[in-house]
């Protein structure tokens, strides 16, 4: 018998993976961390003990959620290119120093990587810690409530308690911009993810926003740092769906929630 795929007799081409992606469930939800990569090269790795194969050029974390292993989680989306900003999803990788992010690290040949370990879990926490020192307390009001991927990760994580208070420097006061007419912006609750950036120069190609300040005054900026009705924003809606946290809210969802 042939060896054929798709009408390809050679058995090892592009379309190999063409098929694969033409296998996976049209209503699989799952959000792999980064974008799917096209190759017919496989790697095989191993990750947390389980043998992984995935195509060439694949983040370590996308091989593993596609193997069933999450990794916590909050600037990485399969629509977006990797950015590797919020550093929950450090792992350990077996002959290389530090913790690397994962959702910007390839795979390699022969890799082991390990997702748990109590080092992972006490760096994890110790950054959710950073974010949510700078971040309202609100959850049980904010229409972002039970939909917040930083709500979520501070579950996963494990944290209990910040221990830094809010007596220092914060952004809880900064003003809310309601200029335009379907969306809010929140700069109180962002944690400069730079998602609504990427998805406004990746999705839609607009280049609106941007990040003004450097450091700890660093936050989103629509255009020359104005409200968003006086930029070049033209209300598409891909900023909001990519913010993982209130800090860019539909109109409609505050006034029904």
């Amino acid at each position: 018998m042939s060896n054929t795929i798709n009408g390809c007799v050679s058995g090892n081409c592009a379309c190999k993976s063409a098929a694969s992606v033409q296998r996976r469930d049209p209503f699989d939800e799952t959000d792999y961390g980064t974008p799917l990569r096209h190759t017919d090269i496989d790697v095989t790795l191993e990750i947390d003990g389980q043998s992984v194969t995935v195509p060439a050029g694949t983040s370590v974390m996308r091989a593993s959620i596609e193997a069933g292993i999450n990794v916590p989680k909050l600037c990485a989306t399969d629509s977006l290119k990797p950015w590797g900003s919020c550093r929950l999803c450090l792992v350990e990788i077996e002959g290389k120093r530090g913790y690397p992010a994962s959702c910007t690290t390839p795979v390699e040949a022969s890799m082991k990587v390990r997702t748990q370990s109590d080092k992972l879990q006490s760096l994890r926490r110790n950054v959710m810690e950073l974010y949510i020192s700078d971040h309202p307390l609100d959850c049980l009001t904010c229409p972002a409530n039970g939909d917040c991927e930083l709500q979520d990760m501070a579950g996963v994580v494990g944290l209990r308690e910040v221990r830094y208070g809010y007596e220092g420097a914060n952004h809880l006061k900064d003003k809310k911009d309601e200029s335009n007419p379907y969306f809010t912006y929140d700069p109180s609750k962002c944690i400069v993810c730079n998602c609504c950036m990427r998805a406004c120069e990746e999705t839609h190609g607009t280049f609106a926003l941007t990040i003004a300040g450097r450091g700890f005054e660093s936050r989103v900026a629509a255009s020359e740092n104005v409200p968003f009705m006086e930029s070049e924003c033209v209300s598409c809606g891909a900023c909001v769906a990519a913010c993982p946290t209130a800090t860019l809210q539909e109109k409609s969802a505050i006034m029904f929630d």
